[in-house]
């Protein structure tokens, strides 16, 4: 690989994944919100027990823990855990001019194994569930980063 260009398949191929969960992780913040405004609570700050347009009947357990909205902060914090170093290991392994498949296998592999987790997360799936499909998308950086680790001290 020459230069960073949509042109270049393995290059496209990080994009595509990087902006998919990038845009997965935005999507968290509006589905708290949403779930926030469902049930009119799992509101965070005393100031959000202030009356407004949005809150018109402000009331003290608005800001008690619930369930249906903590259930996506979790995810979300899930996500901004783990996304950073998908990022980062993703952009450095594709430097390393690794083969359009492994490429594909390794990155979209990641973004599925986070969806699945997303989806066994949010329909309350055992822990077991979870950390398997955790667990996949963390050997898939794990081996992304040791390969260019390799690849940066002349092994590959």
């Amino acid at each position: 690989m020459n230069q960073l260009n949509l042109q270049d398949p393995l290059f496209a191929t990080y994009v595509i994944a990087a902006t998919l969960m990038i845009l997965k992780a935005v999507s968290m913040s509006w589905l708290t919100v949403i779930r926030m405004m469902r049930v009119k609570g799992g509101f965070r700050s005393p100031e959000d027990l202030r009356k407004t347009p949005l809150n018109p009947a402000p009331d003290p357990k608005q800001i008690e823990p619930n369930e249906y909205v903590e259930r996506i902060r979790r995810i979300h914090l899930n996500d901004l855990e783990n996304l950073p170093f998908f990022l980062v290991a993703g952009f450095l392994f594709v430097l390393t001019g690794p083969s359009l498949l492994l490429a594909q296998v390794l990155l979209y592999g990641y973004v599925v194994s986070r969806l699945l987790h997303f989806a066994a997360y949010i329909t309350a799936r055992t822990h077991d569930m979870r950390a398997t499909l955790w667990t996949v998308g963390s050997l898939i950086v794990v081996f992304m980063t040791c390969w260019t680790l390799l690849a940066a001290l002349g092994y590959r």
